[in-house]
């Protein structure tokens, strides 16, 4: 449901309510034109329609107690939905145990109410395909669901999808991944590309141990995921690369191991995402594109993401832009959310860092209700991971922050950008935060605010002072 907030929050009060309609807000506020170019993306964005056409997993031989044999039911249904003209691939009720699905143009994999695939806990059954990890391209183990250079493809129904991660299948090769120990494969495959070396000699899988992604779309377009149920995710959930046309809505997302965002558009353009709720272990959404020479190299942006009526409960991040921003961010809009708990860290969240680079520009975040963030409202940091010391500092500008009531925060801002690469642009009009911690950090920033209330009085942004700057110190506010 669309959230409002009482022009008695926004004007001066500290209650929340749900009682405007938004336009009524929007136009009280003086805020109706930064939602306008957000309606000219919404109008491009079209879910893929399918053929009226069932292909069932139990016709292909697929078997409750047998993984070899649903597997293949499951991709025999798939080539024959495809071979087709398209329709769905219906998945009915009971728990299926599966490898690697892969899907091709025209398909709609369905999961019935009470339907489960339930993904192999052993990685010989993934094999090697052109995947990204963390913003870098390589040879690595499949996505748990991939489709590579398909269009109208969808994964929907009321089912639910077990990774089966845990503590010692998949979540356990987190640390090791970055391990000197094991040939730190995150570390080499960042050299690699600095390097040059080609996406298809990178070739990763086997003792390396780099996490597959659960669902990932790679270079597609009208892509639809609506409805289903995600749980036990290896790391990031659903993460559509290079993709565009894209709508994610009404999924239901409960993954809390490492590293395990929520749903990330990563060189992607036309994204809806509305309707959701999350609960993660890392970003509930973070979108990026690609990393370091990787990103610079492959060179696309994400853009036109419209995020609305989701609700964030845990994570590190509401709404994340970056770290892997190297291709850059623009035209994001985020609207009508509802976020918080004391697992949520911050509300929204801009990063990157001098080796990454990038931009992050044209950014909307308004009429969101925050019950409590462990740490900050609002952070935007160009010291996070490697931080400072690279040739490639990056570019963030023209966020606009307006209409949003925060209950409980450590801190409203903490904003750092460079003497040499300040922020700009940071407008913040008509929010409430109460019960605040601490006084923001905001140092090499530009920033304006209208009508903003901080524990009950005006508030106006101050710059830290010199001696402050230095104590809060590169790095100081990029934990988690």
């Amino acid at each position: 449901m669309p959230i409002s907030i009482s022009r008695r929050a926004v004007l001066g009060g500290t209650a929340v309510a749900l009682l405007l309609p938004l336009e009524t807000l929007a136009r009280t506020s003086g805020g109706a034109d930064s939602w306008a170019p957000a309606l000219a993306i919404l109008k491009r964005i079209k879910a893929p329609l399918f053929p009226k056409r069932d292909f069932d997993i139990r016709d292909h031989g697929a078997s409750p107690g047998d993984q070899g044999k649903t597997s293949q039911a499951i991709a025999d249904a798939i080539v024959a939905c495809n071979a087709a003209g398209g329709g769905r691939v219906v998945v009915p009720a009971g728990r299926w145990p599966t490898g690697p699905i892969v899907l091709k143009s025209k398909v709609n994999l369905h999961l019935a109410e009470g339907a489960t695939l339930a993904f192999s806990q052993n990685p010989a059954d993934y094999p090697l395909v052109l995947t990204r990890f963390e913003g870098v391209e390589c040879m690595n183990y499949s996505p748990f669901i991939y489709a590579f250079g398909e269009s109208d493809i969808a994964i929907t129904g009321k089912g639910t999808l077990d990774g089966q991660a845990d503590r010692t299948h998949w979540w356990d090769w987190a640390g090791h991944a970055r391990d000197p120990k094991f040939g730190n494969a995150v570390d080499t495959l960042g050299k690699m590309a600095a390097q040059g070396i080609p996406p298809e000699r990178r070739v990763f899988g086997g003792d390396w141990k780099l996490r597959p992604n659960f669902i990932q779309p790679y270079r597609c377009k009208n892509v639809l995921i609506e409805d289903i149920t995600i749980v036990g995710s290896p790391m990031w959930e659903i993460h559509p690369v290079l993709s565009r046309n894209i709508t994610v809505r009404g999924v239901h997302i409960d993954s809390t191991g490492p590293n395990n965002d929520g749903c990330d558009p990563e060189s992607c353009a036309d994204v809806l995402i509305e309707n959701v709720t999350f609960n993660t272990g890392d970003d509930c959404i973070a979108i990026k594109s690609g990393r370091n020479h990787d990103g610079r190299r492959v060179g696309v942006p994400s853009e036109n993401i419209v995020i609305r009526n989701c609700q964030m409960i845990g994570g590190h991040g509401g709404v994340s832009l970056g770290s892997e921003a190297s291709g850059g961010i623009r035209n994001i809009y985020v609207r009508d959310c509802h976020m918080g708990s004391p697992t949520l860290d911050r509300a929204l969240r801009i990063k990157s860092n001098s080796y990454r680079g990038g931009y992050v520009e044209n950014i909307v975040f308004r009429d969101v209700l925050v019950d409590q963030v462990a740490e900050d409202i609002v952070q935007v940091t160009l010291d996070y991971g490697e931080g400072r010391g690279g040739a490639y500092n990056p570019r963030f500008g023209h966020v606009r922050i307006e209409n949003v009531v925060c209950k409980k925060a450590r801190r409203a801002f903490d904003i750092a950008g460079y003497k040499d690469d300040v922020v700009t642009a940071i407008e913040v009009r008509n929010c409430v935060f109460d019960n605040v911690a601490r006084a923001s950090f905001i140092a090499n920033a530009e920033m304006t605010a209208n009508n903003v209330r901080m524990n009950g009085s005006l508030w106006q942004p101050v710059l830290a002072t010199p001696d402050e700057e230095a104590k809060h110190g590169p790095g100081a506010n990029t934990p988690k």
